[in-house]
């Protein structure tokens, strides 16, 4: 009888690892057919991204890359509910309720970077509009509500709570627009991160949102194939634009708060959820921070454009964007494993204090190269 219980639970086991696999391949699937789609429609309507003095690039290259992002994502959901039959029954409540309050905000995000890429819209427009599909997460009952001894802080009402998820999410939204500035660095984060917010909800069981990120996470590798390796000769070149950014940083706003909240009615209390999930996203973060802070100290507008984020510096010490993309993510796994090690040994705090001490010197150092190179 144990035998065959034991055989059970490893049948069930391998039937989530096929289900999770194939949301994979097939949003793959759908990234390969659609992109191409997108960049003749980007031809046929002369939709490009204008070079300018700011940006990297010189030519004329197709934007609207990540609108391929959320049809391929709930494509690649739906099969998998689909093929979970029975399993997906048993949690239609929840999938329901969640489809409901995410899918909207979403939606409003996905729309607003689309209008953006085509039309253009102001910066104060795309703000107002981040704050709307935030805030309806914390009304749906999703906010932070437990800070895991973050500067002594632990448990926090939904009053503190509420306005802080919306400026959590809205500001991890910008800091991975911000951040797309070369190609593939974007897009390559966000993989990572994805890549560890799966491993985070599937130690904790929470399977539907495994397949949810696994639809995500496969799309975007058509998406760098083009990005990375497509040339604007050979016409196989396309960026993610607004769309596909936004779209990016508003998913990983939400899998932060869904998996920092403390709600053990759905996951048990762990003490590490905090450090794992800002560690995923800990360079786009520090970079939007250190380049508002850099714009106060110089009194310029905060949402002016500029060339001083991190992959601007690193190009400008004499990397090519290849090789500033590959720093970049060294640093950023550098960082999740360093704090990995770090939270067996001290609390999040110091943890934190360490990062921010470490990213400063990085960039102290990336600062010398410059000022040797001139």
């Amino acid at each position: 009888m144990t035998l065959f219980i034991c055989f059970i639970g490893n049948l069930y086991r391998m039937t989530q690892y096929i289900i999770v696999l194939g949301a994979f391949i097939v949003s793959a699937l759908c990234g390969f057919i659609s992109i191409p789609a997108i960049q003749k429609y980007c031809k046929d309507k002369n939709l490009y991204d204008i070079p300018n003095q700011r940006k990297v690039h010189h030519c004329l290259v197709p934007r609207l890359g990540g609108i391929s992002f959320l049809p391929s994502m709930v494509v690649a959901f739906i099969i998998a509910l689909l093929l979970l039959g029975n399993q997906a029954q048993a949690r239609k409540v929840e999938i329901n309720l969640w489809s409901l309050y995410f899918m909207v905000s979403l939606l409003i995000i996905y729309t607003t970077g689309i209008i953006d890429d085509i039309i253009g819209l102001s910066a104060n427009i795309k703000f107002v509009m981040q704050i709307v599909a935030a805030s309806i997460l914390p009304l749906a009952g999703l906010y932070i509500n437990n800070l895991y001894g973050l500067f002594g802080f632990y448990e926090i009402p939904y009053y503190i709570g509420c306005p802080l998820t919306v400026f959590t999410i809205v500001f991890i939204d910008n800091a991975m627009n911000l951040i797309d500035g070369i190609d593939g660095l974007c897009a390559s984060l966000s993989l990572m991160a994805l890549t560890g917010f799966l491993f985070c909800f599937w130690r904790e069981g929470l399977f539907i949102y495994c397949v949810l990120i696994a639809g995500l996470m496969g799309v975007l590798i058509p998406y760098l194939y083009h990005n990375i390796f497509g040339t604007t000769e050979k016409g196989n070149k396309i960026f993610m634009g607004d769309s596909g950014s936004l779209t990016l940083g508003f998913i990983l706003g939400f899998l932060f708060v869904k998996f920092v909240m403390d709600n053990r009615q759905v996951m048990p209390f762990c003490e590490d959820r905090m450090c794992m999930a800002f560690s995923l996203i800990i360079i786009p973060v520090f970079d939007v921070v250190r380049v508002i802070c850099y714009r106060l100290i110089h009194h310029k507008p905060i949402f002016d454009a500029d060339k001083n984020h991190i992959h601007h510096k690193l190009m400008a010490t004499g990397m090519n964007q290849h090789k500033a993309l590959l720093t970049i993510l060294g640093l950023a796994l550098g960082f999740i494993c360093l704090n990995f090690l770090m939270y067996n040994l001290t609390n999040i705090t110091i943890i934190l204090l360490a990062d921010i001490a470490i990213y400063t010197l990085f960039n102290i150092l990336v600062n010398l190269n410059i000022k040797k190179k001139k």
